[in-house]
């Protein structure tokens, strides 16, 4: 083989090289392409399913007054549960509701007429349909206010049913109750109610609000599982703002407690809840009076120096960060204060004998306004 005939192959060997990277990079490209393509595809149908799903667990429609009587017949299964609500118009849509109950592991529902509504969500009319909330008027209906603790809500569940105030509340801390609730609502009751230094473990988790009972004297378990559910689905509203502000459940409700004890008719539970994430962002104690009185068990107007001595992990003043648990239970306004403080400067505040909260940003102006308000006064 001649030189020139060499130099010509090498010149082909060479080209056909050049030609195969060329390709192999369009082919690399085009696996690229198309592997970014099916990434943002599955992104794409798994958020807008997620969405889809979260949508169709909501109301129908939220600002419905209309209420509808539907018929579950004996013996109904949960798919045909599932498209007699739908076809009534009451959920958005059938298999989200199927599934829903299937993930849940709910059952037990009661055949009967229903009185139900477009703007019930769909944990709601679970709820009632394993009561048997049927076409009827309630029995009765109690009301638990916003701030009320749990004692206190023995004592209205007691006096509601004709039983033991001390039976109602044995109830609500048996252990063995507990763990069962647990079960049955693991998003909403985790371990961290079992922290020994938790009082009562349901401290803050029965939504306040007007309950309907539809039979004289309800278990305690029935008149509990009502409640947890309306926690469970107020709960749900916020799940995404609490991911993001980083508070678990417990914390989250803990943190409204306080806020909604200290707050007055006149108080902007925003900046309450401003001066409390400052003082822990730095550090300090967020000496707050209503966990000193929780931890002594007591009602009192006004807090004495020698009750900041009260040894107990929910005294602030001893103590940095939140307490253990909820001191109370809190209403809406509270739940959302603690998800969007205002953004401020504050670290202190006192309210006023005319109800007036007062923020300031020092310890010396803090004593200022305490002077001007409170020591002079006295």
């Amino acid at each position: 083989m001649t030189t020139d005939e060499k130099g010509v192959k090498k010149a082909v060997i060479r080209q056909k090289m050049l030609e195969h990277q060329s390709e192999a990079k369009i082919v690399r490209k085009i696996v690229l392409i198309i592997s970014i393509l099916m990434l943002l595809f599955i992104v794409v149908i798994g958020g807008g399913g997620y969405l889809y799903i979260q949508s169709a667990l909501k109301p129908l429609d939220s600002k419905s007054k209309s209420q509808k009587t539907v018929d579950i017949p004996i013996g109904s299964t949960v798919t045909g549960i599932a498209q007699t609500l739908a076809q009534n118009g009451i959920i958005k849509n059938a298999k989200v509701f199927k599934y829903y109950v299937k993930l849940k592991n709910e059952g037990g529902f009661m055949a009967g007429e229903y009185q139900l509504s477009p703007s019930m969500d769909v944990p709601e009319i679970v709820s009632r349909l394993k009561t048997g909330k049927v076409l009827a008027k309630a029995s009765f209906k109690i009301t638990i206010p916003e701030g009320k603790q749990i004692r206190e809500i023995a004592a209205i569940m007691a006096k509601a049913t004709n039983q033991k105030e001390d039976d109602v509340l044995n109830k609500l801390n048996d252990k063995v109750f507990i763990k069962t609730l647990m079960i049955k609502y693991p998003d909403v009751l985790t371990d961290e109610i079992l922290n020994g230094s938790i009082k009562y473990p349901l401290e803050g988790y029965l939504f306040p609000a007007t309950y309907p009972f539809y039979k004289p004297n309800p278990s305690v378990e029935e008149m509990v599982t009502v409640m947890l559910d309306k926690t469970r689905t107020v709960l749900a509203d916020y799940s995404d703002e609490s991911k993001d502000k980083k508070l678990s459940v417990h914390q989250l409700l803990t943190m409204a407690s306080l806020i909604e004890e200290e707050a007055t008719g006149k108080a902007d539970r925003k900046k309450i809840a401003s001066v409390f994430y400052n003082r822990i962002k730095k550090g300090m104690p967020l000496q707050t009076d209503p966990t000193v009185l929780y931890a002594q068990g007591k009602h009192k107007e006004k807090v004495l120096y020698k009750d900041l001595e009260v040894s107990s992990p929910y005294n602030t003043y001893q103590h940095t960060g939140l307490p253990p648990g909820p001191i109370a239970n809190a209403g809406k306004i509270s739940i959302e204060a603690a998800l969007k403080p205002e953004e401020t400067d504050y670290y202190y505040f006192l309210a006023t004998a005319e109800g007036e909260v007062i923020f300031t940003k020092t310890l010396e102006e803090h004593n200022q306004e305490k002077a001007k308000h409170i020591s002079n006064k006295k």
